[in-house]
C-alpha cells in the first residue's frame, strides 16, 4: 500500500463512520450543527494521529513491546486518555463555545472504537509514519462523515447552516420558496437516526449500483 492510499482509504473505501460504522455515538449526538461536527473532527484528529503515532513507536520497540502486549488495551487507553485531556483543557480554554457544546463527548472520545480499534488493528503492528497518515486519513474520513450528517439535520432541522460561531448560512429561503417550514424533528435525537439511516442507504445503493455495473462490465468482457 503506498502513502497515498494508506492516507486515503479511510475517505472512502473504509470509512470509519460510513463504512465500518464505528463511532455513531458521539457523531449522533453532537451533529446537530456543522460547528459542532467540525470541533469534534478537529479533537478526533489530534487524539487518533498521535495516539496512532504514539503507540506505533512502543510497539516498534522490541523491549517495550515484550512488556506492553500482556497489558498493551490498557496502556493504549491510558496514552488516548492523555491526549484526550490535551484537547479538553485546550477547548476549554481557548473555543469554550465549542467545549460547553460538545459537552461531555469530549471526555468520551477516550472510549470512541475508531481510536482504540486503528491503535490495535494499525498501530500496533506498522511503522510510526504509516501509522500517522493512517490516523490521519481515518480521523479526516470521521470528520467529513459527520460533517455531512451535520449538514443534512441542520439545514433539514433548523433552515440554517453554522459554520463557526457568528457565521451562520441563513437558508430558510429555500423553505419560503417551496412553501414549508423546516422539519424540527431533524435536530432531535430521532432525526439524528432518521439522517443516519438515510445517508447510509444512499451509499449503500449507491456502492451497489456500482458494482452491479463493474459486474456487468467483466460479464461483457468475458463474454
Amino acid at each position: 500500500m503506498t502513502n497515498k492510499e494508506n492516507l486515503l482509504k479511510g475517505f472512502v473505501k473504509e470509512n470509519p463512520l460510513f463504512v465500518s460504522v464505528l463511532g455513531m455515538c458521539p457523531s449522533l449526538a453532537v451533529s446537530t450543527s456543522l460547528e459542532n461536527a467540525l470541533g469534534m473532527g478537529m479533537g478526533v484528529f489530534f487524539v487518533l494521529t498521535l495516539s496512532n503515532f504514539l503507540i506505533s513507536l512502543i510497539m516498534s520497540n522490541e523491549k517495550l513491546a515484550a512488556l506492553v502486549k500482556p497489558v498493551r488495551i490498557p496502556v493504549y487507553i491510558v496514552v488516548i486518555a492523555t491526549l484526550v485531556t490535551i484537547v479538553e483543557m485546550v477547548m476549554h480554554a481557548y473555543i469554550p463555545d465549542i467545549y460547553k457544546s460538545l459537552g461531555v463527548f469530549i471526555p468520551l472520545i477516550v472510549v470512541n472504537c475508531i481510536i482504540l480499534g486503528r491503535a490495535e488493528a494499525f498501530a500496533s503492528s506498522n511503522s510510526p509514519k504509516d501509522s500517522v497518515l493512517d490516523g490521519m486519513g481515518m480521523a479526516l474520513g470521521f470528520t467529513g462523515a459527520i460533517a455531512i450528517i451535520a449538514l443534512f439535520r441542520e439545514f433539514l432541522g433548523a433552515g440554517t447552516i453554522t459554520v463557526w460561531g457568528d457565521l451562520v448560512i441563513n437558508l430558510t429561503g429555500i423553505f419560503d420558496f417551496i412553501g414549508i417550514t423546516p422539519i424540527g424533528i431533524f435536530v432531535q435525537p430521532a432525526g439524528a437516526f432518521l439522517s443516519f439511516g438515510l445517508i447510509l442507504g444512499t451509499i449503500t445503493a449507491i456502492g451497489n449500483k456500482n458494482k452491479e455495473k463493474k459486474i456487468a462490465k467483466g460479464v461483457v468482457a468475458n463474454g
